[in-house]
């Protein structure tokens, strides 16, 4: 039986809002933040379970705002950290691995940055870095996450269009997320998200002096796992900071976009746990 797919929501009160997530495996604590216009029903169950698989309590759950938590909703990636730093203490958690998918990786990246001291490892999918970039994203990105999307929007958003493989990889994780038909968030207003966006690829995407600081010089390992055709955040931007990021690790898949952890659920999850496992 999935884990993922059968967890049952929980809430938990915290300042003046009540935040919902989802708390399935047993082990090391990772809290995973998720991507635009995402809530806890948009992870793929396969990776969820791979990763309690390899030893991980696994907590998902939805900003302020959104999905099936209350409170002021925004899309400012400084309240989504502070939504982590607020869950992880709400939970009792003093340190847990951190990760993040696109825009749940800035997220993720503030929240390692402005109290490191609750982070052991950092884990970004699809996600960009701080400051300057050498490459831009594609502007059909800002067109297909302003609609309602189907099958063909999923894959040119978070697969790879030109591959077969990657195609029937989108097929196969969409059937995997719609198993679960419980208990499930409420969809993001697609009209509110679409105002919160902007209109074309920025350069930076993501302008923190200090987060990029941070990432410079911290003994907390790093590791970013995306695809080689990521058309919002181009995975070259990692690749370019090598040499400078003394804790990174740069994992990219082939033929692959948005959403590796989709594409290759259970080598994601493994992945993820080597890197913990081995790096200290």
């Amino acid at each position: 039986m999935s884990a993922a797919r059968t967890a049952p929501t929980q809430y938990v009160e915290v300042l003046d809002r009540r935040l919902a997530y989802r708390d399935f495996g047993s082990g090391t604590p990772l809290l995973l933040c998720v991507r635009f216009r995402g809530t806890m029903d948009s992870w793929d169950p396969a990776f969820l379970d791979g990763l309690a698989s390899n030893g991980f309590r696994v907590i998902v759950f939805d900003y302020s705002g959104l999905g099936a938590s209350t409170g002021n909703r925004t899309y400012d990636p400084a309240s989504l950290a502070r939504d982590a730093g607020d869950l992880l203490t709400a939970l009792n958690i003093e340190k847990a691995v951190v990760g993040g998918w696109s825009l749940g990786g800035i997220a993720a990246q503030i929240l390692f940055a402005t109290s490191p001291q609750r982070v052991s490892h950092l884990v970004l999918i699809g996600s960009t870095p701080p400051g300057q970039l050498v490459k831009s994203g594609e502007a059909l990105f800002y067109e297909l996450a302003k609609r309602e999307n189907d099958l063909e929007d999923i894959v040119a958003l978070f697969f790879e269009p030109r591959s077969a493989a990657s195609r029937l990889a989108a097929e196969q994780s969409q059937r995997r997320i719609a198993e679960r038909t419980t208990d499930l968030s409420p969809t993001i207003p697609v009209e509110w998200a679409g105002t919160q966006l902007g209109d074309a690829p920025r350069n930076p995407m993501f302008p923190a002096d200090a987060v990029l600081g941070a990432l410079k010089t911290t003994k907390i390992p790093v590791i970013h796992i995306g695809g080689d055709h990521d058309i919002i955040f181009p995975v070259e931007n990692w690749s370019a900071l090598a040499g400078q990021l003394p804790t990174l690790r740069v994992v990219t898949f082939p033929e692959t976009g948005h959403g590796p952890h989709q594409q290759y659920p259970q080598e994601s999850a493994d992945y993820i746990a080597a890197f913990t496992r081995n790096s200290k």
